[in-house]
């Protein structure tokens, strides 16, 4: 039975148990698998790092209200944070590293920043 390369669909010789018929078609290969995951990872990765400067650009003092839709002109995407943590009194804060708010009702805000022990 012919063995065929993963990548390049050449028939591949020596071991039965090869799949590409040489480094370069193995390497292709597995870049082009992990390119599709990189481009993913990428792409949020670029989104919560926009979001953590919107919220540091608007919150230089460390606590501050705000409009919802300040962040919203600003570019923030609601969707992509890195963490929650809620309080002892039942408050959920969403952060975005250490840059976070609280939702205080449907257009206000609480900025803070969560400060290192």
């Amino acid at each position: 039975m012919e063995t065929i390369c993963l990548d390049c669909g050449n028939a591949i010789k020596g071991r039965s148990d090869k799949k590409f018929c040489n480094d370069a078609c193995r390497n292709h290969y597995n870049n082009r698998l992990k390119s599709e995951d990189n481009f993913l990872l990428k792409s949020i990765n670029q989104i919560l790092k926009q979001n953590r400067s919107i919220l540091l650009k608007l919150n230089p003092e460390g606590k501050v209200k705000m409009a919802k839709s300040r962040l919203l002109k600003a570019g923030f995407n609601f969707s992509y944070h890195t963490h929650h943590h809620q309080t002892h009194n039942g408050n959920t804060y969403v952060f975005c590293y250490e840059q976070g708010y609280l939702p205080l009702n449907d257009n206000e805000l609480l900025l803070v920043r969560k400060e290192e022990k």
